[in-house]
């Protein structure tokens, strides 16, 4: 009896075990299926969306965020297009038909050719010609293709929010996948539900800069649903998710010009440069109406390889001889040294291991004339009757030696924001290093040693110089606007909190300047199409690299009226041979000087007063 006792027990206990296990089991499926389904576990995940994802098919037809455009509108962010496009599910829907001979008569591409797009696509794709752009479709087509009613190909209105051979990349940057990120920058709007770790954020750029006003509205999705075997669902078969909302996404209106800015890559290619930079600003009021930035990437293919994507024009370089325009500023501002004051140049400093570039030495030159020809020993003599300390306070003065991007102090929720993004401080002396011993001062004074200088600050100082007066800030946003095209916010014109130099000074650079071209090391840029005033600069790379050089020229043109002030960095190059900044140079204001033409003249059978 006690024997049978204890078997029942223990079965009863089995059985209670059971029933709890069973219980649990119970709650959390019901837990799972009804109490949490959307926000389930710490991570907040979505089990609904996700088991429908694993039967959809989806492709991207707008992303959801805002345009990025030129001055006058134009869009570096894509437009809208007639597409076709493919789905995987098409295959099943197109055996034993002839609705592919049908779509191939219709947009003019070979059956062959579709059928092995179609037989190779793992995910839904947009049709393209063979060279990789994107097959534009008529409104005839578009019809004609719907019409068609095959399952898994239909033609939309679509929009690429990168173009394969757009410009500005750099400067608007790109957009991509990141939780932590989204996690860490949006935390309200996960927790509302707005974002999740499928947002895509602004990587580099103005995408980056102004992430939190291009995040706009969801993204238009079109979606096929299918069962098992890849068929759709009836009822469910197809989606479109198209957001419309009068006032979001809002838009960026950038000063940058898309005619100037395709000119100056044109030349960027032309030339052949590589590594190196050119912008063009607003001889006027410092904004920038082109910045290109070499090498180019592909904004839809980033890996994390390379930097390729990294804007050149705002990280900061070793100037060379365009530093030598601080100096003589200082001199001239500080009574140390007059224009016509002479110097004796025998080629060799003496000491250091410091030398002039030209072996030969320029013999007695005065101030201009050294400057003209870039002469080192002079300029090493001129910055020692400086002194350091002034050579870094005319830096500032000139807007060399902090970030020169418009900032407001506070938009939204952002306090401190700055348009450009990734952009690089400048820098005389390093931490530490004495202003007062000789050997830094005289290396400091041809660019040389810690000096380090962004070409958009070079940029920015020919319109510090042009004005007379502070710095100042550079715009590249001058608008934000709402959908309907209402301002939302604008940016003012502003200046920087350098104290800039006086016009008498700014006035004598400026024909010091003039004489680099006419009489110095810028002779070559007498043939250019305007007059040109600036100066060269050759920066010599220590290390392994001391074959190496980094060319400049920083200017402006036209010398009697000014428009542009424009910088070109030609990075890496051989320390013989042709000067590709030079070239680089004279070809930017040819084009600049042949857009002017273009837009001053009259429409054909219009007369102009």
């Amino acid at each position: 009896m006690q024997l049978e006792k204890r078997i029942k027990r223990r079965h009863f206990l089995v059985l209670l075990a059971m029933t709890f296990v069973w219980l649990g089991l119970i709650t959390r499926l019901w837990w799972i299926q009804i109490g949490s389904p959307h926000r389930f576990s710490r991570r907040g995940i979505d089990l609904v969306k996700n088991a429908v994802k694993q039967r959809q098919q989806s492709i991207v037809l707008h992303s959801g965020r805002g345009d990025i455009v030129d001055r006058n509108g134009y869009a570096f962010t894509g437009e809208e297009h007639l597409a076709l496009i493919l789905f995987p599910l098409a295959r099943g829907s197109l055996e034993g038909t002839d609705g592919l001979a049908r779509l191939s008569e219709i947009v003019g591409e070979s059956e062959d050719r579709l059928a092995a797009i179609m037989e190779k696509a793992k995910a839904p794709l947009l049709l393209r010609k063979e060279s990789g752009r994107l097959l534009v479709l008529t409104e005839r087509q578009t019809e004609n293709i719907n019409a068609l009613a095959i399952p898994g190909i239909v033609a939309l209105a679509v929009t690429e929010r990168y173009r394969t051979d757009e410009v500005a990349k750099h400067v608007i940057g790109f957009i991509h996948k990141n939780p932590a990120m989204v996690q860490s920058l949006y935390p309200e709007e996960v927790k509302s539900g707005k974002m999740n770790a499928e947002s895509t954020l602004g990587a580099t750029g103005l995408e980056r800069s102004f992430d939190r006003f291009l995040q706009g509205v969801e993204p238009s999705v079109l979606s096929y649903y299918v069962d098992g075997q890849g068929k759709p669902l009836r009822g469910l078969d197809i989606r479109y998710t198209k957001q419309s909302n009068d006032y979001y996404p809002l838009s960026l209106t950038t000063t940058l010009d898309v005619e100037i800015q395709r000119k100056m890559e044109r030349v960027a290619d032309r030339v052949g440069l590589r590594e190196g930079s050119i912008v063009v600003l607003d001889a006027k009021n410092g904004d920038i109406l082109s910045s290109v930035s070499r090498p180019s990437y592909d904004q839809t293919k980033v890996t994390n390889n390379g930097n390729e994507w990294k804007n050149r024009v705002v990280k900061q370089i070793p100037p060379g001889s365009i530093f030598k325009t601080v100096v003589a500023a200082a001199a001239l501002a500080e009574g140390v040294v007059s224009p016509t004051d002479r110097f004796t140049c025998t080629g060799d400093y003496g000491k250091y291991h410091f030398s002039c570039w030209n072996k030969e030495g320029h013999g007695s030159v005065t101030m201009e004339e050294a400057y003209a020809h870039s002469c080192n020993i002079a300029f090493a003599e001129i910055a020692k009757r400086v002194g350091g300390e002034k050579l870094e306070e005319y830096a500032r003065k000139l807007g060399l030696s902090e970030p020169v991007g418009h900032m407001t102090a506070h938009l939204f929720k952002l306090d401190g924001f700055k348009q450009l993004d990734g952009e690089e401080r400048g820098n005389v002396f390093a931490e530490g290093v004495s202003r007062r011993d000789e050997g830094v001062l005289i290396q400091t004074a041809i660019g040389q040693r810690d000096v380090r200088v962004t070409p958009l600050q070079a940029a920015n100082m020919m319109v510090t110089i042009l004005s007379g007066s502070t710095p100042n800030q550079v715009r590249l946003v001058s608008e934000i606007a709402y959908r309907n095209g209402q301002t939302f916010y604008r940016f003012p014109p502003q200046k920087l909190s350098a104290p800039g130099i006086d016009y008498v000074t700014a006035s004598k650079l400026r024909k010091m300047m003039r004489k680099v071209v006419t009489e110095g090391t810028g002779q070559t840029l007498k043939d250019a199409a305007w007059e040109v005033a600036g100066k060269s600069g050759t920066a010599q790379l220590g290390g392994e690299n001391q074959s190496k050089n980094h060319l400049w020229f920083v200017g402006y043109t036209p010398v009697e009226d000014p428009r542009y002030a424009i910088c070109v960095v030609s990075e890496n190059q051989p320390s013989r041979g042709k000067n590709q900044a030079m070239e680089l140079f004279r070809l930017a204001v040819d084009e600049l000087s042949d857009q002017t033409a273009q837009s001053s003249r009259p429409l054909s059978g219009y007369s102009q007063e």
